[in-house]
């Protein structure tokens, strides 16, 4: 059929400009932003499953360390821990081959795992032997306050009112756990020891934080429980003598210990913190010791005493109220 004036589709353009409307045939639909829109949420919703299923793992760690009890000692627990771990990730490592740290980044690397794997293992095994785990739980989280303190001090971010107060508040409940919180579970060299753990807790999150900027996640975290491995091998004859004489319920306890507190949970903490905020990450962590108290009275039988709760309260709140000075910030 012969191209006549009156038929648009055979005219020729005098102005080819573009249009804005969608090209196929360039290939730009138009739902090109839906992906990036969609993406956003589903990345906010993984971070936050994960950091779910970490605080259920780290909640189960206080429970198994009191179930393994006496049959293994604190020492060997720690160490046969950070071996299955380790076993665990680099199986993990060999599968993804992910790019080792190097330089400065190995070496906080490597403070962090003996910080986090090696000294916060021990100290919290230790700590266990004289306290229940509800107890436990709420004096190790206290690190996020302390995470607050080290910024102010060594961060040059001062100390606004919230954190002072959060402060203050969070030392009354240390002191009511330490004179009137102490029940059938729990002694003095305990609250001690519990606190020890939470300032390793928060020295590991700040270095961790730190390496995280230039390592990958899985490296760092294999990397980290090797060192603190490495650490704990003066406990290996012990280990071998103990762990060959211990029942069969605490052996495993010790194997879940290195595999799901250690390897899945710490894994899938790196992987959170890397893509939050270090103040805001380790704040979630508050939800610990509520989820240790349920299991601990559920399988365990045990539960602090009034007073000690009322002080796990008081220092969760301290934390709580500190937290809202650093979060703009963050």
């Amino acid at each position: 059929m012969p191209r006549t004036a009156r038929d648009p589709d055979t005219m020729p353009n005098p102005n080819p400009t573009p249009i804005p409307i969608p090209d196929r045939a360039a290939g730009r639909p138009l739902p090109a932003a839906a992906p990036a829109a969609v993406a956003e949420p589903a990345a906010r919703w993984k971070v936050l499953t994960a950091m779910l299923v970490v605080l259920v793992l780290w909640a189960s760690a206080f429970i198994a360390i009191r179930f393994v009890g006496d049959a293994i000692s604190p020492g060997p627990l720690a160490l046969g821990r950070q071996l299955v771990g380790t076993a665990a990730l680099v199986a993990v490592a060999v599968i993804r081959r992910p790019p080792l740290p190097r330089g400065r980044t190995l070496a906080l690397v490597a403070v962090y795992g003996v910080l986090w794997f090696a000294g916060y293992t021990l100290v919290l095994n230790l700590a266990e032997r004289h306290l229940d785990a509800g107890t436990a739980a709420m004096l190790v989280n206290i690190a996020p306050l302390l995470v607050a303190i080290a910024a102010g001090v060594f961060l040059k971010e001062g100390f606004p009112r919230p954190l002072v107060v959060g402060l203050l508040i969070a030392l009354a409940g240390v002191v009511i756990i330490a004179t009137g919180g102490v029940g059938a579970h729990a002694d003095g060299l305990g609250i001690v020891l519990g606190m020890l753990a939470a300032v390793l807790y928060a020295l590991g999150v700040l270095v961790q934080k730190v390496a995280l900027r230039d390592a990958d996640a899985l490296s760092a975290t294999w990397v980290g429980c090797a060192v603190g491995a490495l650490v704990l091998l003066p406990f290996l004859p012990q280990t071998v003598v103990e762990v060959g004489t211990a029942p069969a319920p605490a052996v495993w306890a010790m194997v879940y210990l290195g595999v799901f507190p250690s390897a899945i949970a710490f894994l899938l903490w790196a992987y959170v913190l890397k893509r939050s905020p270090a103040g805001v990450t380790a704040s979630a962590t508050l939800a610990v010791p509520a989820i240790v108290v349920l299991l601990s009275w559920a399988l365990l039988g045990e539960l602090p005493t009034v007073l000690g709760m009322v002080g796990g309260a008081l220092c969760l709140i301290g934390v709580a109220l500190s937290r809202r000075a650093s979060r703009p910030r963050s």
